[in-house]
């Protein structure tokens, strides 16, 4: 005789999709946004790292700006509204980028598809108010590999495609995807959704006052940027490094999905064992282990001269991305009431989407100014920099 499975599994499964309609249809655009861009002028080397870096960061800015808001209205309103929402905005505003006629159209598209994003942790709010404590760690884990296995496939689909029939198509194929990811979402998602008093809701302080590792909870917000930071700073211009070292031979549209898809490939196998591994040893050995190993990699890909050594070394970072931000977010999880479970990941989202407005932007100043290659010391002086701060705030709250 089978047993029913639990409503919050059901929905796991159901956002697990949604997660990975996300991941997959972002990361099948992105890559190219600099290939698409370059054929809307001929515009010099500075310029044209610098329209690719502002319209990648843009969508971030927007999302960093109303994620907050969103928050609120999702503790009145329930998660699945939310998410809803989301998926729907962005079925619109990915498929109208893929008509843009200039570069000042697709980032005005690109600054409204923020406004209407977050998909990805809405899903994570809604399974963490849900999921048993114990099995906090494995399930935020497997909802990672969701957006990561997105992330995999999105950026090689999106290469063969936009080699075959133009950089367009990849944008009108996100905007289909996120339609099936509202649809799904709508039809077999289900909350138990019991809405928070107005009154025990009015501010930003309120929010943290039952969290009793209140230090630990911001550093969290404060890595989730600086990952986000170091992970995106070459995401704007990594189409433009790999033409390089590819010497403007072959399909680099092709091989560029595929160094953009590396580091998935091993998130997607790592982050269910590490966040297993942090339900056992605790998520902050994981994260600070992950930070050192973030940083060593990192370091030798400033000397890389082949776009295979480049794929060796982005391959290891998936490694060291599985254990950063699903244990930042079973933490969160972990620290976080669940009346205001909402609100911390909207504040979480909001630090991730400011981390990839940083970094993409001071990426693509670096490249502008220097070379491509320079952009990762800068990240690895960021997880340098991130690494003492948490090992610095788990110490002072007593944690580690």
């Amino acid at each position: 005789m089978s047993t029913k499975t639990p409503q919050w599994q059901k929905n796991m499964r159901a956002l697990w999709f949604g997660n990975f309609a996300t991941g997959a249809g972002a990361s099948m655009s992105l890559p190219f946004l600099p290939l698409f861009i370059s054929e809307m002028g001929n515009f010099p080397k500075w310029q044209l790292t610098l329209y690719s870096g502002a319209a990648f960061a843009i969508t971030f800015l927007a999302q960093a700006i109303v994620s907050p808001m969103w928050g609120n209205l999702a503790d009145r309103t329930g998660r699945k509204p939310m998410l809803l929402r989301a998926s729907i905005g962005m079925t619109i505003s990915a498929t109208l980028t893929g008509f843009s006629p200039n570069v000042w159209v697709l980032i005005a598209i690109r600054g409204i598809q923020g406004l209407f994003s977050g998909y990805v942790n809405n899903a994570y709010a809604l399974v963490a108010s849900e999921v048993p404590m114990e099995k906090s760690g494995k399930t935020m884990g497997s909802m990672t590999t969701g957006a990561v296995g997105g992330q995999l496939i999105g950026p090689i689909l999106g290469g063969y495609l936009a080699g075959m029939f133009g950089y367009q198509i990849p944008f009108f194929v996100f905007g289909f995807m996120m339609f099936c990811a509202a649809l799904i979402t709508m039809f077999f998602v289900k909350e138990d959704f019991k809405p928070i008093p107005h009154k025990n809701k009015n501010s930003f302080k309120d929010a943290f006052i039952n969290i009793d590792h209140r230090r630990v909870v911001f550093a969290m917000f404060a890595s989730s940027l600086l990952i986000q930071s170091a992970t995106n700073s070459i995401n704007p211009i990594i189409s433009l490094f790999v033409k390089q070292l590819m010497d403007n031979h072959g399909n680099v549209a092709l091989v560029s999905g595929v160094i953009a898809a590396l580091p998935g490939v091993a998130t997607l196998f790592a982050a269910p064992r590490l966040g297993a591994l942090g339900d056992r040893v605790g998520p902050q050995k994981v994260l600070l282990y992950g930070l050192a190993f973030s940083g060593i990699v990192f370091f030798p890909m400033f000397f890389v001269h082949s776009v295979w050594l480049l794929g060796i070394l982005r391959f290891l970072i998936g490694i060291a991305d599985a254990a950063l931000l699903p244990v930042v977010q079973t933490v969160l999880t972990l620290e976080s009431p669940a009346n205001v479970t909402s609100r911390i990941f909207s504040y979480y989202q909001s630090s991730q989407a400011f981390g990839s407005v940083v970094g993409p932007m001071l990426g693509s100043l670096v490249a502008g100014i220097m070379d491509y290659r320079h952009i990762f010391l800068m990240t690895t002086i960021l997880v340098i920099v991130n690494f003492v701060m948490v090992r610095s705030a788990y110490k002072k709250d007593n944690v580690l």
